[in-house]
């Protein structure tokens, strides 16, 4: 079950405040595209999307793009939102995202992988051996092979839950406590 935990657990990437990946030493964001920064539908990053990153990036925080999609929509997307990029990543498997990390200078001691899918996103993270954030999914609806994948990971996230290992976003404290 370590491998399916995640370090933290969120809403959404949005709602977590710059502060917090300060607080916790991170240098570099690897986040996923689909259903964790936007919708698998939005082809172009969102004036939200923008600022978040941008503030990011202000505060010292590199954020890298890494998906499963294809090479032309995460392409585009990651051009115009203007940070480095990996298409066809190959989530669960960690051999070219720990090349891609290694090549754009990554610490993995002081990395933040966020995504919304314990089967790839929670398990490549940890054997990467970075510090992870799993999400909920930002929209209902899934392309057809994650739709797959969430028949796991819904019981998966049920069982953590019962066994307290996906504590909730504090609205009083606005702070994630580290499992």
């Amino acid at each position: 079950m370590k491998k399916f935990t995640p370090t933290y657990y969120a809403k959404n990437i949005y709602e977590v405040s710059i502060d917090f990946f300060k607080e916790q030493g991170i240098k570099t964001l690897l986040v996923d595209l689909d259903n964790t920064l936007a919708s698998y539908r939005e082809l172009e990053p969102s004036a939200k999307t923008i600022n978040f990153v941008r503030d990011l990036e202000k505060a010292g925080i590199k954020v890298l793009l890494a998906s499963n999609n294809s090479g032309k929509r995460v392409k585009r997307y990651g051009e115009l939102l203007g940070v480095p990029y990996i298409a066809g990543a190959r989530k669960p498997f960690a051999f070219k995202l720990r090349k891609f990390l290694q090549h754009h200078g990554a610490d993995l001691a002081t990395t933040l992988m966020v995504g919304d899918q314990i089967l790839t996103d929670v398990f490549c993270g940890n054997t990467l051996g970075v510090k992870i954030m799993l999400t909920d999914k930002l929209v209902a609806e899934d392309q057809w092979t994650t739709r797959i994948n969430r028949l796991i990971d819904r019981p998966l996230r049920n069982k953590l839950r019962r066994k307290g290992k996906l504590k909730e976003w504090k609205e009083d404290d606005r702070k994630l406590k580290e499992n």
